[in-house]
């Protein structure tokens, strides 16, 4: 063997070797989990199936399992609080221009992607809610029937989610 060929052969190696490395170090992409009878909110137990509304939830570094919410008020208010900051691999909502408003099943979208309606009056398990949608339309057209205004993700802010007064709102505890 050249050395030359053998130089061309140690390149072709370490660069594979480096290529995977690369690939073991970066996090394997989720996909969002449905929920059944029995899927509970992270924050307090409640039983997603039986409330309204759009539902999330958030895969994490290190944990298998998504932590599921009851409200994508819930989910925003842990995403957006400084003290809760982790890891997040993936983060899901329910599009509500094609989920069923009172029984939301299926229709998992990417959290960061989605259009959102704030201030409308549709309630969702723990009273006023942030809905969300695939499509730009579908939220315009939901803000005109229901009320409310539409954000991107980005544009949620903490004072938006506050989860003091939700229990408040809740005619089914």
């Amino acid at each position: 063997m050249t050395p030359l060929r053998r130089s061309l052969m140690l390149a072709a190696l370490a660069s594979t070797l480096l290529a995977a490395c690369g690939q073991s170090s970066a996090p394997a992409a989720v996909a969002p989990l449905e929920i059944s009878r029995g899927t509970s909110c992270s924050l307090d137990g409640m039983l997603l199936a039986d409330y309204p509304g759009p539902k999330a939830q958030i895969f994490y570094a290190g944990q298998e399992a998504p932590d599921f919410f009851c409200d994508t008020v819930e989910m925003f208010h842990i995403y957006l609080t400084p003290e809760q900051v982790r890891n997040v691999r993936g983060i899901f909502v329910q599009d509500m221009g094609k989920a069923t408003w009172d029984s939301p099943r299926d229709h998992w979208i990417d959290a960061k992607t989605a259009y959102y309606v704030n201030g409308s009056k549709r309630e969702g398990s723990m009273g006023p809610t942030i809905a969300s949608f695939a499509l730009q339309q579908d939220a315009a057209k939901f803000a005109g029937e229901y009320g409310g205004k539409v954000y991107r993700f980005a544009d949620i802010t903490p004072d938006m989610v506050v989860l003091d007064g939700g229990v408040l709102h809740d005619s089914n505890m």
